[in-house]
């Protein structure tokens, strides 16, 4: 990632992954973004600059034929820089279903630890009065 241009994530949404993205050296700076999947291009990529807020607004939307079971990662570059601005991921799939699973089994052990633990303090201390 190039230190002069700095790119956040504002949200995904419909389908469609919204960033920012601003270069710290030159206000007449302008992007020449690809993002690709699989090193294809996505198409559809729009950039807008946004004086107010004094950045450019990326919008990518998510083509439907890139949605799979799995990790599927997008990444973001300047051509003009040549350099890799960051990149965002879509998890789906049983993969993701076994990792939510596998997480809410830990939650729930630690929730259990924690109540066995709260009890044993609530009983301790009401042998104190």
């Amino acid at each position: 990632m190039s230190d002069m241009i700095e790119m956040t994530k504002l949200r995904m949404v419909e389908g469609v992954w919204h960033g920012a993205i601003k270069h710290r050296g030159n206000s007449d700076w302008q992007p020449t973004i690809e993002v690709t999947h699989l090193d294809y291009a996505v198409d559809g990529v729009t950039i807008e600059e946004d004086r107010v807020e004094e950045h450019w607004r990326i919008s990518v939307p998510i083509p439907v034929d890139r949605i799979a079971d799995g990790v599927q990662t997008f990444v973001i570059r300047d051509r003009k820089e040549d350099a890799v601005l960051g990149s965002f991921s879509i998890v789906a799939g049983d993969a993701l279903a076994e990792d939510i699973r596998a997480e809410m089994t830990l939650l729930r052990a630690e929730l259990d630890m924690l109540k066995k633990a709260f009890r044993r303090h609530c009983v301790e201390t009401a042998d104190g009065d």
